[in-house]
C-alpha cells in the first residue's frame, strides 16, 4: 500500500513536472514570437512585454493558440473554463491594438487592468503553479500603474479637472462640446418635432424627456398605435460622450442613432426619409430656417446631423463634477464614503470616464446567473450586442449605461426590470460582482450616485404655464434647471417657487420682465 502511495505521487509529480514543463517552452517562446511584434513607443513595447510574459493572453485573447496538452481531458474543461470566464470580463485585444498603433487604450480596459495590478489577482494562483514565470514582480506592477496614469493624463483628462484627480478612472464633464449655434437651434426644433413619426404623434422628446432625466420612466417605451418597444430607453442627456450609441451599440454615432427611431416600424414607424421630408417641407418657416443651415436641402443625413448637434449640447454638470475639480466642501462624508465604495466595490471598472459609463460592454450576469434569477423567459433584447455582431461571445452584453442623472432614470438595467435605486445597486453587486453588500453601504453609494443629478443647459428646454411656468404663462428659458427641482415643479404644477429652499436652483430669465410669483 505504501509502494503503491509513493509511485501514485511519483506519476502525478511526474505528471506535473511535464505539463509545467511544456507550459514553460510555450510561454517561452510565445514571449519571444511577440518580442518582434510593431509597438508604438519603448513604453508600449515594455507594457505588450509585461502582458505576455504574464501569459495574459490564455484567457484574454479571441486569438490565442493553447498549446498541445491543454487537448488532455481534465485540462481542457479547466482551460475552456478559464478562457470563458477571461473573455466575458476582459478582452485584452484592443489594448494589444492600441499598444501597436499608438492610439490611447480603451478606458474600461485601464480602469480593468488597474484594478487586477493594485489587487494582485492576475494571473491566478492554480494558472500560477503550472505557469512558473508568470507573476507580477514590483517592476511589472509599477510600469503598468506608470502607464495607466500617462494614458489618463494624456488623453481622458478633463481640462480643469484637479491634479490629484487627473489619474481617477472617473473624470468631470466638459463644460461644452463644440458645437454649430445654427445647428443646434434647428437640432432642438427637430428633436421635438412629432412630424418624424408617421401619424404625427412621436417626436424624441416623447421617450426622451428632458424634465425627467432624458428618459420616459416606463419599463419600456410607446410607439405608434401604442406598440411596445423590447428594450428600456436610455437617456439623452449626456450621450454624446458614449462610445456607441443604442444597448447592443448598433450605432457608432449619436448621428447614426438619430436615425434609428424614425424608421423603426414600432417607433415612429415612417417609411422613409422622403416621407418624413415631405411633411417637412410643407412648413415654410422650418424650411427657411433649414436652408440657412444646409443650403443642400432637405435630407435625412441632414436631419439627423441637426438632431445629434442639439444633442451634444445636453450636458448635465453636477456637484461630483465639481468635487472632481478641486471643489472639496462640496460633498459630505456620506457621500465621499460611497465613492470610495464605489471604486472598491469595482463598479469604476465599467462605470468609468466622463459618463461614468458607454465606454465598453459588459455580460449581464458574470457573478450570477442574472436571468434565471429574474423569473421570466428570455428575450431577444436580451441577447444584447450579439444581436448586432453575431458574435456568440457578446451573448448577454450591454453598453455600460451612465450613471448620470441615475437617480432620475428608474426603471433600471436593459429590461426596465429595477425601479428602485437600492435595489439596482444591491443587485449589480450581487450579479455582476460577486457581493452582498452591507445595507449601509448601499446607502452611502446611492448618496454618492445622487451627487451625479445634474443641471441642464440654458438652452434645453422652454416652459409654459401648462407645464410649471415661474413666469406666469410667458415662455421662458430654464437656465441651469435642476431636473430634480423641475420635475417636482412640474408634477405639482406649481406657477412659482414654493419648493424653498431648492428653489434656487431656478435661475430664469423672464423677457417681458414678469418675475416669479411667490
Amino acid at each position: 500500500m505504501k509502494k503503491l502511495l509513493i509511485v501514485s505521487i511519483a506519476v502525478v509529480l511526474i505528471g506535473y513536472l511535464c505539463i509545467s514543463g511544456i507550459a514553460y517552452i510555450h510561454d517561452k517562446d510565445y514571449a519571444e514570437r511577440a518580442a518582434v511584434r510593431l509597438a508604438a513607443s519603448p513604453q508600449a513595447f515594455g507594457i505588450r512585454e509585461v502582458l505576455d510574459r504574464n501569459a495574459c493572453y490564455y484567457c484574454h485573447s479571441t486569438k490565442t493558440v493553447l498549446p498541445n496538452y491543454a487537448a488532455l481531458p481534465g485540462i481542457r474543461q479547466l482551460a475552456e473554463h478559464d478562457i470563458q470566464t477571461g473573455l466575458a470580463y476582459f478582452r485584452i485585444d484592443s489594448l494589444y491594438a492600441a499598444l501597436e498603433s499608438g492610439v490611447p487604450a480603451p478606458e474600461a480596459d485601464l480602469a480593468k487592468l488597474e484594478t487586477v495590478v493594485n489587487e494582485r489577482s492576475m494571473p491566478p494562483k492554480l494558472f500560477r503553479f503550472v505557469h512558473w514565470t508568470t507573476g507580477l514582480s514590483g517592476d511589472d506592477q509599477r510600469a503598468l500603474v506608470d502607464w495607466i496614469a500617462s494614458q489618463r493624463h494624456s488623453a481622458y483628462a478633463t481640462p480643469g479637472v484637479a491634479p490629484e484627480f487627473a489619474n481617477e478612472p472617473v473624470q468631470p464633464l466638459p463644460h461644452s462640446l463644440p458645437t454649430d449655434a445654427g445647428k443646434v437651434a434647428l437640432g432642438k426644433q427637430l428633436f421635438n418635432d412629432v412630424r418624424l413619426s408617421v401619424d404625427n404623434t412621436i417626436s424624441c422628446a416623447s421617450c426622451h424627456k428632458l424634465a425627467i432625466g432624458g428618459v420616459d420612466g416606463n419599463k419600456v417605451s410607446s410607439g405608434v398605435g401604442g406598440q411596445l418597444g423590447a428594450i428600456n430607453a436610455p437617456t439623452v442627456f449626456n450621450s454624446a460622450l458614449n462610445r456607441k450609441q443604442f444597448w447592443d451599440g448598433r450605432a457608432a454615432t449619436l448621428q447614426e442613432q438619430a436615425g434609428g427611431p424614425p424608421l423603426n416600424p414600432v417607433e415612429m414607424a415612417s417609411t422613409s426619409w422622403s416621407e418624413i421630408i415631405n411633411k417637412l417641407k410643407q412648413d415654410s418657416s422650418l424650411t427657411q430656417q433649414f436652408l440657412r443651415v444646409y443650403p443642400d436641402g432637405w435630407s435625412g443625413e441632414n436631419i439627423t446631423d441637426a438632431i445629434a448637434e442639439y444633442e451634444t449640447t445636453l450636458l448635465t454638470p453636477s456637484r461630483f463634477d465639481a468635487y472632481l475639480r478641486g471643489d472639496r466642501g462640496v460633498l459630505n462624508s456620506e457621500e465621499l464614503r460611497g465613492y470610495q465604495l464605489f471604486k472598491a466595490n469595482h463598479c469604476a471598472t465599467c462605470h468609468v470616464g466622463k459618463n461614468l459609463g458607454g465606454q465598453s460592454f459588459e455580460r449581464m450576469g458574470l457573478a450570477a446567473d442574472y436571468f434565471a434569477a429574474r423569473g421570466y423567459a428570455r428575450t431577444d433584447a436580451d441577447n444584447g450586442r450579439a444581436n448586432f455582431t453575431k458574435d456568440p461571445l457578446d451573448r448577454h452584453a450591454f453598453k455600460t449605461p451612465t450613471l448620470r442623472n441615475v437617480e432620475l432614470t428608474a426603471p433600471y438595467f436593459h429590461d426596465g426590470s429595477r425601479i428602485d435605486l437600492r435595489e439596482a445597486v444591491r443587485d449589480m453587486a450581487i450579479y455582476q460582482v460577486g457581493k452582498q453588500l452591507a445595507e449601509s453601504d448601499i446607502d452611502a453609494i446611492v448618496a454618492f450616485l445622487r451627487t451625479l443629478t445634474g443641471t441642464l443647459p440654458f438652452h434645453a428646454m422652454t416652459i409654459s404655464r401648462q407645464n410649471a411656468s415661474p413666469c406666469r404663462g410667458r415662455r421662458v428659458p430654464v437656465d441651469t434647471v435642476s431636473p430634480v427641482v423641475f420635475s417636482i415643479a412640474l408634477l405639482r404644477r406649481y406657477d412659482g417657487y414654493t419648493l424653498a429652499p431648492r428653489v434656487r436652483a431656478f435661475k430664469t430669465g423672464c423677457a417681458d420682465g414678469y418675475g416669479a410669483s411667490s
